[in-house]
């Protein structure tokens, strides 16, 4: 049982999932960066993310609804509304003669960017749990 100290921190804890996932994508785009036709891959999770906070944080949905104006009617299906986060093939580089779009110079500068954002959700979270003990701390010494 874990005691929660701030709604944030079921975002952080997606987000360094989220990370994680990233980061082992990106690595595996790199080690087949000599595989015959592999196509390199990435995900998106932002959405998501941005989701779940408006959820937790109770913002207003500034998104316009569409109307389902018969009952017969199939309704629409929202993708964003999905907890998972979006593995898509991450186009736009030109294939080898062997078929292979992998790019190390793309891959390297993904997988620092990605260990930049990981590390500064770990000091995020260092941080709310160093002001919470803090306060324990101080209130232990009160008495």
């Amino acid at each position: 049982m874990s005691i929660e100290t701030s709604r944030a921190n079921a975002i952080i804890a997606d987000a360094l999932d989220y990370r994680a996932m990233r980061q082992d994508m990106i690595a595996s785009n790199i080690a087949n960066a000599d595989t015959p036709f592999y196509r390199p891959r990435d995900v998106s999770f932002e959405d998501t993310l941005r989701t779940k906070k408006a959820e937790i944080f109770s913002e207003k949905n500034n998104k316009l609804e569409m109307a389902q104006t018969n009952k017969a009617h199939i309704p629409l299906h929202d993708e964003k509304s999905s907890k998972k986060s979006t593995t898509f093939f991450r186009d736009g580089h030109m294939a080898r003669n062997d078929g292979n779009s992998v790019d190390l110079d793309v891959e390297t500068t993904e997988m620092s960017k990605n260990s930049i954002m990981f590390n500064a959700l770990i000091q995020a979270r260092k941080k709310q749990t160093n002001i919470f003990k803090s306060v324990i701390d101080a209130s232990s010494k009160v008495n």
